[in-house]
């Protein structure tokens, strides 16, 4: 229990207070004592709990009459077991006795009111709100942990709404009561003590901005809800009806965590005597929540979404790589959803455009999509086509600076789960490209990066990417599931690995079998051309120490071993000192739980087989994968990217609850 208020006790005439039920009021004895008296009594009606208060080294508990000395280390506390029928009808008596005891010589009698008050939440994240027994205004991560938990209301649940629900000072949609977190007030008691108190439900200034509070009276209409607190909104008093034991609030999140907001926000209920001037508050109710964060989806989380562009070049339309996309989607039970060239406007880098995640509370979860900032043709697409019920939008715009490469979503990624040093990230860890440390080059924009940072779930972890012309992560690393304890492999594009593989195979004999066979309009180059090639032998050695150098951040920062990592082989080539894939980039891959979408190489053919495509499937398939490789060359290699940036998938979000880790 909550040490309330003191009462001073008088012996010349009765004493009147309101006692809020489960909360101990001090009764202050001392103040107004009879002349000649040392010990006292106390008496109390039902309905009324009284404890006496003292220190055990220098009291001795009273038998007999229980009569306690009257000093200075014993005091009296009462509380109250249920609210009153009626004023007053709770009663106290202390009653004061001599030296020698015999009758009392004055008596100070405290007639009490019990009220029923209480401001709850979910606090016990089951879903319902539940009348909250232990400290309801801090917040606690981990499996043992509490606190209630607001969504951001990003979504766009009425047609009518031209914006997110959040924006509508107004509810526009009963549905949108779902996205809310749902809030009681307890307020039972004698109709007449609220002639004389009032209930104020109150919001910090710093809180206002990031939520929202929709008062539910009346029936199931739109405006049956009333918004009472949010911004411009600090305090609402919460007219009570007679006989009314309960009021129904619904709780809306405006805002995700970001560098200028830990995702924590509170309200608190006051019962406030209004016969005083100034008003007193005689007890606060604080409820705290935390906004949930947003969660991005490894590629070990299954499937349920492939997106895909169609363009036209000037080669003709990629039609070709959309069937191939349909088949493989049909194989892995993922449902093809193509957006087309009027709405991308020959844009076709989806992966770059936006992210897939999700946002979760106890009682309700929904997939979110971020709209990276890089603003081409696709800009409008997620925000025109993808938000919608139940489907959220968030964004982040660079104010001054535009866009750089390293800005688009291909250079975002997520690791599977991990266990680091004993420490655990079971919602993996955020993956993003950068410059080396220290060296002033390209970075993702600090409004993303700090926006990852916030959401404390899934803890970023700054990779070397700044040495590729596009700049991303996964133009040199991927994650495939695996059905054994591990869970997952790390594939990392390693030139080393190609070029032994070339040159094994030269050594066998097959030195004058081509890479690009079978491609038009490119220039063939055999693998003794290619191991006789002094720059891309000088660039691939360069690119090696790129890729080895993030290897060791990744083993270091996911607790990855040597046989966690599989080795794609794959050259690159510099060009104004930045590196691009020299053929298809085969770890550009699009994961669609055991079924790879993987960039056809065009490798040296030997006996009748691509011998790099033949590498893949011999290290991929006895992990129970199965590997299809796509013709990406003309329609997406040719500019820079390859599967993974061509498409995107939005997977099912992990069973595993957020709120259950320790960041």
């Amino acid at each position: 229990m909550a040490l309330q208020r003191a009462v001073q006790l008088s012996s010349k005439k009765p004493t009147y207070a309101v006692c809020v039920v489960g909360v101990e009021t001090h009764v202050d004895i001392h103040r107004d004592v009879p002349k000649g008296a040392e010990t006292f009594g106390v008496s109390e009606s039902s309905g009324v709990r009284v404890f006496v208060v003292y220190d055990p080294e220098q009291v001795t508990v009273p038998t007999g009459q229980a009569r306690w000395p009257l000093d200075a280390s014993v005091g009296v506390t009462v509380s109250v077991d249920t609210a009153s029928k009626d004023l007053n009808d709770l009663k106290v008596k202390v009653s004061y006795f001599g030296q020698h005891g015999g009758d009392a010589l004055g008596h100070g009698v405290l007639y009490l009111t019990g009220v029923d008050i209480s401001l709850d939440v979910d606090t016990g994240r089951t879903g319902k709100v539940k009348r909250g027994q232990g400290d309801k205004k801090t917040w606690r991560w981990g499996p043992e942990g509490y606190g209630a938990v607001l969504l951001v209301n990003c979504d766009r649940d009425s047609l009518r709404s031209q914006g997110l629900d959040l924006a509508d000072r107004q509810l526009t949609s009963l549905d949108d009561l779902q996205d809310m977190s749902p809030m009681v007030l307890s307020c039972d008691g004698p109709d007449k003590l609220f002639n004389s108190h009032k209930l104020v439900l109150n919001v910090p200034f710093s809180d206002s901005k990031r939520l929202r509070v929709f008062c539910a009276r009346g029936g199931n209409s739109l405006s049956d809800y009333k918004q009472v607190l949010g911004p411009q909104r600090l305090s609402y008093e919460v007219r009570r009806q007679p006989g009314e034991r309960k009021v129904s609030f619904y709780v809306e999140g405006l805002t995700f965590p970001d560098a200028d907001f830990l995702g924590l926000v509170s309200l608190s209920i006051s019962l406030v005597d209004t016969g005083t001037l100034p008003e007193v508050p005689l007890f606060t109710d604080t409820v705290a929540f935390r906004m949930a964060p947003w969660i991005m989806t490894p590629n070990t989380q299954p499937p349920l979404e492939l997106y895909v562009c169609s363009v036209r070049d000037s080669h003709g339309s990629n039609e070709k790589f959309l069937e191939d996309m349909s088949d493989l989607g049909l194989k892995a039970n993922c449902r093809l959803i193509i957006c087309p060239w009027i709405e991308n406007r020959n844009d076709r880098w989806i992966q770059d455009e936006m992210e897939f995640g999700y946002i979760e509370a106890p009682h309700k979860s929904f997939p979110v999509v971020f709209d990276s900032p890089r603003n081409r043709g696709l800009k409008d697409f997620p925000y025109k086509r993808i938000l919608g019920p139940d489907f959220g939008y968030i964004t982040r715009e660079i104010l001054l600076a535009g866009a750089s490469g390293l800005d688009s979503f291909g250079n975002l990624d997520v690791s599977p789960p991990v266990t680091v040093g004993g420490k655990e990230y079971p919602l993996g860890r955020v993956l993003i490209g950068s410059s080396f440390p220290k060296s002033g080059g390209r970075r993702m924009a600090k409004v993303v990066r700090d926006f990852l940072q916030a959401q404390q779930v899934q803890a970023p972890v700054e990779l070397y990417s700044d040495w590729l012309s596009v700049g991303h992560v996964d133009e040199f690393l991927s994650f495939v599931p695996t059905s054994d304890q591990k869970g997952f492999r790390l594939l990392l594009a390693s030139p080393s690995a190609c070029l032994k593989l070339f040159q094994e195979k030269k050594e066998q004999g097959y030195g004058e079998a081509a890479q690009f066979d079978g491609l038009e309009h490119q220039v063939k180059r055999s693998i003794n051309e290619m191991l006789a090639d002094r720059r891309l032998q000088k660039d691939s050695l360069h690119i090696q120490k790129c890729i080895d150098w993030n290897r060791e951040v990744l083993k270091r920062e996911l607790g990855l071993t040597e046989r966690d990592i599989i080795d794609i082989p794959q050259l690159f080539s510099l060009k104004d000192s930045y590196a691009e894939a020299f053929f298809p980039d085969m770890v550009n891959m699009v994961v669609l739980g055991q079924h790879l979408g993987i960039p056809k190489p065009f490798g040296p053919v030997i006996h009748g087989r691509c011998c790099l495509e033949e590498k893949v499937r011999s290290l991929l398939e006895p992990l129970g994968l199965h590997c299809t490789f796509i013709d990406d060359y003309l329609s997406y290699h040719k500019l820079l990217g390859e599967v993974h940036c061509g498409t995107n998938v939005r997977r099912q979000p992990f069973a595993f609850k957020w709120w259950n880790t320790v960041p």
